[in-house]
């Protein structure tokens, strides 16, 4: 049996954003946050937020940079004399 196309994963997947951690990971995170000591139990440890960032909306840049079409031939008749008469 072949698998199902959802499931196949791409060669750079693996290292993508995951909501489950293992129980060292999530010792690590807890270490960081200073919620973990070192003579604690590793067993019953509370859940770890996995916060993935997104990328958001880039910003137009500002400046001589023309956003659209419409604005551009507008800018340029506007630089054109008017020659004919």
């Amino acid at each position: 049996m072949s698998i199902h196309s959802s499931l196949k994963t791409k060669s750079g997947n693996l290292a993508s954003h995951r909501g489950v951690f293992t129980r060292e990971e999530r010792i690590s995170k807890l270490t960081e946050a200073e919620k973990f000591s070192d003579g604690r139990s590793p067993l019953g440890l509370p859940k770890v937020l996995s916060v993935k960032l997104g990328g958001g909306k880039k910003e137009k840049a500002s400046g001589d940079a023309v956003a659209t079409p419409a604005v551009a031939d507008k800018k340029a008749a506007a630089a054109k004399p008017a020659a004919k008469k």
